[in-house]
């Protein structure tokens, strides 16, 4: 497995030039401390807030007319994003310097993004997979952002990374700790959620090709 010079793609420079080098090299990069912990604090006590507030859902697989609940492939709760707090206001300010740095430098063509608060309980998983259904729904870049704080290593939870589709072995293995930015090729990079044994929060993004036409609209989700 890589060690995390290699993830944040070299030594030297910002977080951002980290995770494009990163993105450009394998695919996938892991920034620690991304975000202003206050910031993460923040969007951590949103969550928290929704989910008493009975704002979450189980959360299901594939898009539109394929979307179905499966809880033998993936078991957590998610609420969307819809930057109606102003922790989410500067949470997408940040993603979106990410996405014009990414659209300057690789050439992407990222055009929006859409996004979830995500919830694992103890024993929640989520199996291997990529986030484009079928080369269909439009992602083409994938981001993660941890919101625990102290994390501990042996409560498990850790996101599980493959360099390539048919790759038997792990590239890496990513601890769920506060302010951790996780970015990934939407369509190339497997990965799976291991169980944990305290319950987790993230924030999950894709950003998206602009797919519609004059025939067909294309909104997010």
């Amino acid at each position: 497995m890589h060690d995390n010079a290699d993830l944040l793609g070299g030594v030297g420079g910002s977080p951002l030039d980290g995770l494009i080098d990163g993105l450009a090299r394998q695919g996938f990069a892991v920034a620690p401390g991304y975000f202003p912990a206050a910031l993460v604090r923040a969007l951590r006590e949103e969550a928290c807030y929704k989910d008493q507030h009975g704002e979450f859902r189980l959360a299901g697989i594939g898009r539109r007319q394929e979307h179905q609940k499966d809880t033998r492939v993936r078991s957590d709760r998610t609420c969307w994003l819809k930057g109606d707090s102003l922790a989410q206001c500067q949470l997408f300010e940040g993603l979106e310097s990410l996405r014009l740095a990414v659209n300057r430098e690789l050439f992407m063509g990222l055009f929006e993004l859409e996004s979830h608060f995500a919830i694992y309980g103890p024993g929640d998983f989520y199996q291997r997979h990529v986030d484009a259904f079928n080369g269909n729904n439009g992602r083409l870049l994938s981001v993660v952002l941890y919101l625990n704080d102290n994390w501990q290593s042996e409560w498990g939870g850790r996101l599980r990374i493959w360099p390539e589709a048919d790759a038997t072995r792990v590239a890496t293995e990513v601890e769920p700790r506060a302010g951790t930015l996780v970015a990934f090729l939407s369509e190339k990079i497997p990965h799976e959620v291991l169980a944990a044994t305290r319950e987790r929060y993230s924030i999950a993004g894709w950003f998206r090709c602009n797919n519609t036409t004059a025939d067909w609209l294309d909104p997010p989700r």
